[in-house]
């Protein structure tokens, strides 16, 4: 492959399965990315080691640090308690500027490579970013500057040169809102990315979002598959009649023998 890549993912202080997801997650993209991109894992409310202890034995290479810095910009519509980890993908804007940059949840696992991805590193379109599709529209209070379509930023692919900082500044001049939630901050990131140029989309054939809990879609995609959800240490519902949590587990158990094989790590489970 022969487009500079770098690759970047964000932990906080997640449960066990969470980290358990960014091992299986940092190998997948190490296979496929190979040992010229280079791999970073942005750690916050914890210390880089301690996330790193927790997360086991990853390939060489792999860089653990603590957030860069907010940009000016943003401070004022962030809330001080940064509830539900928002904004922690944007410390700082961009790790690769001069490369194309894709951000990865830690709980979105890849073994094999999507065609929009390879299509999206192969293509020389200016301004031409990279998402992901969801199940529904999930975007807070920036929904009306979003494309129709459903989109996530658990992929998320800027091309050399994209000034990020540029394009979340103009959504904001527009709709001045505090980001409040997660999908607050989704849907900044999808408004951004979308203005200039429609982005590539990783299909749900391609990554499925998945999850036990409807919507969401309890299989595995051909190249992967995003566990959204796994990251919460407790799902403080029933789903019906049986605790959340019970769920989650079964749902993890059932797939993570064919996530081991597939990233080429002997399986954790008999």
């Amino acid at each position: 492959m022969g487009a500079a890549i770098g690759v970047r993912w964000t932990i906080g202080d997640a449960s066990v399965r969470g980290y358990e997801a960014l091992r299986l997650s940092i190998w997948g993209a190490c296979n496929l990315f190979g040992p010229d991109a280079a791999y970073v894992v942005s750690v916050n409310h914890i210390a880089p080691e301690e996330a790193r202890l927790r997360t086991g034995p990853v390939p060489a290479g792999v860089v653990w640090r603590p957030p860069g810095p907010f940009p000016d910009f943003l401070l004022a519509f962030l809330d001080s308690g940064m509830a539900e980890g928002v904004a922690w993908k944007l410390a700082p804007l961009r790790l690769f500027p001069e490369r194309y940059e894709v951000a990865l949840d830690n709980d979105c696992i890849l073994w094999a490579m999507p065609h929009s991805v390879g299509t999206w590193l192969e293509s020389d379109r200016e301004h031409q970013c990279l998402l992901a599709e969801d199940v529904r529209e999930a975007f807070g209070r920036f929904a009306e500057l979003c494309p129709p379509e459903p989109r996530n930023s658990g992929i998320r692919g800027l091309p050399p040169g994209f000034d990020l900082g540029d394009a979340l500044r103009s959504i904001l001049a527009e709709r001045p809102e505090r980001l409040i939630s997660e999908l607050d901050e989704q849907g900044l990131q999808v408004a951004a990315l979308s203005r200039r140029r429609a982005p590539l989309v990783v299909g749900l054939d391609e990554v499925t979002i998945c999850s036990p809990f409807h919507p969401h879609l309890p299989d595995l995609g051909r190249c992967g598959a995003h566990f959204v959800g796994l990251n919460v240490k407790h799902i403080a519902w029933d789903y019906y009649g049986r605790p959340a949590d019970l769920w989650m587990d079964e749902h993890w158990a059932r797939h993570a023998p064919f996530l081991y094989h597939a990233v080429g790590l002997a399986p954790a489970y008999a």
